[in-house]
């Protein structure tokens, strides 16, 4: 049973020693176990704030880059539609340019046509009057051979034409 129970002796010399090593270790060891803890302690506490601040700011950002998505798709949906009336108005203007081109072509070729057949109904004209009068003189040579005979005849267109 002895061996259960220490001495009186043993007791003491080791309260002893841990008095010691208490002193010891308060003295040196915990002040620099504390500060160290302490450190530590502001440390994390200063990341936190960190990270509390990076938080704040990544959420400032992520709002203000949704701002700037928003007007980018404003602006280019403003693009968009001001090119699509442009490509409108230019095609407008290039059909009634079309149209005028193709009115003032017409009309030329119109007038060009009308020009030639007037000046083909003249020629034709032209010819038949001359033909008219060569087949008339021939006519009146062979009937009208003797001067009566002509005198005659002139008398005769001269009441014909009077009466028109």
């Amino acid at each position: 049973m002895n061996l259960l129970t220490p001495g009186f002796g043993l007791l003491i010399w080791t309260l002893v020693a841990f008095l010691i090593v208490f002193f010891l270790l308060a003295r040196f060891a915990w002040p620099a176990i504390i500060n160290g803890l302490r450190e530590r302690e502001n440390s994390i506490a200063d990341s936190l704030a960190t990270a509390q601040r990076v938080k704040a700011e990544m959420a400032q950002l992520k709002s203000e880059n949704e701002t700037l998505l928003a007007k980018a798709r404003e602006e280019r949906a403003q693009l968009l539609k001001e090119a699509r009336e442009t490509k409108d108005r230019i095609i407008n203007e290039a059909k009634e340019q079309a149209k005028a081109e193709a009115n003032k072509v017409l009309a030329e070729s119109r007038a060009a046509i009308e020009a030639q057949k007037m000046a083909a109904l003249t020629e034709v004209k032209n010819q038949v009057g001359k033909l008219v009068i060569e087949v008339s003189e021939k006519v009146l040579r062979k009937e009208l051979g003797s001067k009566e005979a002509q005198e005659a005849h002139i008398k005769g267109l001269v009441d014909s034409v009077k009466l028109n």
